[in-house]
Order: C-alpha cells, then structure tokens, then sequence
C-alpha cells in the first residue's frame, strides 16, 4: 500500500523542503521506496538535491497533478510532495473536483498531510484555517520547526482547539530540530544532500567542515527519531 505525503504550510519559508528533503534522505537509509514530486517552481528545491528520486509537478494542470495519485497506485511505497507556499487553493481543487479522498480509501492508499510551520501568528492563524477546512478529512502531521522558532505557543493553542477531548481528527504533533543556520546555508550552498553533507569529506573536493558534518550527523540522528515515532503512529 503506498502512502501520499504532501509537505505543505501556507506560510513561505518555514522549511517544507528541508522536511522533504529530510523525508527523502530518511526513506534512502532505511531502504524505504519512495519517489518524490516538486511543486515549487520557482525554487525546484527537491529536484536539485535528489534529482534522481524527484520530477516535477505543476499543480495549476489536473494532467500534471495526476501522476501523483497515477505513481501511487502503480507503486508499494512513500510519494512525498514538496508543496510551494499558498497552494492550498491548487491542491484543494484537485482533491474535490476528483473526489481524492474517496478514491484513495477504495484503492487503499494513505494520505498523510504534513503541515509546516513556524512560531508566528500568520502561520497559527493559517493552520486554524487549515484544519477546520479539512478537519477529520485527512491525516495531519503538524510540524513545528525550531529552525524557524522557539516559542510555539500560539500554534499550540490552535492544537488545543482542535485536538480537545471533544474533537475526532488524526492529528500528530512533531517538532523539528533547528540545524545551525550557517552549516545549513553551506549544504543548499553545495547542493549537497543531506548523506553528502555528513560524509563527503577529502583533498580537492569541496566539502563541510569537521565540526559542520559532526553538528549535521546530529541534526540527522535528531531528525529521525522524529520521523521513526511520527511514521509509527501514522501506521496505527
């Protein structure tokens, strides 16, 4: 059964293709298949640091959109979405002009909607927004990033509306760690992934320092214990 990933947020620059990005690198080291789809045209971000695993999707164009639910089924494994900022209004015409929804449940394929976001108000107001759109409709993954903030809790008191004793909605909450921004600048810098940047090292090639691999070996190991608990519940 293959399981769609959409990486999204409303908000720009939160870090939705470093999740990707870090989703990709993760399904590559635990020999997971996966295949991944750029929707963010302007950046190409996942194309350019996994180009062998990743091809493009315009989300305006229902023929191009379509090979993501089209992958799905013809493939046993992960589709993960890098989604552009303010593309819900794409997303949500294709999902309700195709009934998405109910045809992934006939055909047996998961939808799991990570939802990335920062410590600002925008991003809590949007992700109210978000969920009482989609509600018990899908499986969330909210994502908060201390690469892009400390203190969550305007997002938290929007969890706490919709996650009360009273509410039925598949919600998991992660927390990202924040790798040290120049050590990240230098990666998107080499274009290296995320493997390249904690590994390649060697006279003439270009490469991150002794201590910039080690604090990446850390962020990655950091990472996937987050993404080996959230991968669990969303099993369940």
């Amino acid at each position: 059964m293959s399981t769609i990933h959409f990486i999204g947020g409303e908000k720009g620059g939160v870090g939705k293709s470093v999740l990707s990005r870090l989703m990709s690198q993760y399904s590559l080291e635990n020999a997971l298949a996966f295949n991944g789809f750029d929707a963010d045209q302007s950046h190409a971000t996942l194309s350019r640091f996994y180009p062998d695993f990743t091809q493009p999707v315009d989300l305006d164009v229902f023929e191009s959109t379509d090979k993501i639910m089209e992958l799905a089924l013809e493939t046993d494994g992960h589709v993960i979405v890098d989604l552009p900022a303010q593309s819900e209004r794409f997303l949500d015409r294709w999902i309700g002009e195709n009934d998405v929804l109910d045809m992934c449940e006939e055909m047996k394929v998961s939808i799991v909607y990570w939802y990335v976001v920062d410590d600002g108000l925008d991003s809590a107001n949007l992700l109210d927004n978000f969920l009482h759109k989609y509600n018990n409709s899908l499986d969330f993954v909210v994502v908060k990033n201390q690469g892009r903030g400390g203190n969550f809790s305007a997002i938290d008191s929007v969890l706490e509306k919709h996650t009360g004793s009273t509410k039925k909605i598949n919600l998991q909450q992660a927390v990202l760690p924040g790798l040290h921004q120049e050590t990240m600048r230098k990666i998107d810098k080499l274009s290296f992934s995320f493997w390249g940047a904690s590994n390649i090292k060697g006279n003439g090639i270009m490469h991150l320092s002794l201590m910039e691999r080690q604090r990446t070996k850390v962020w990655l190991k950091k990472s996937y214990h987050m993404m080996d608990c959230i991968f669990k519940a969303v099993k369940k």
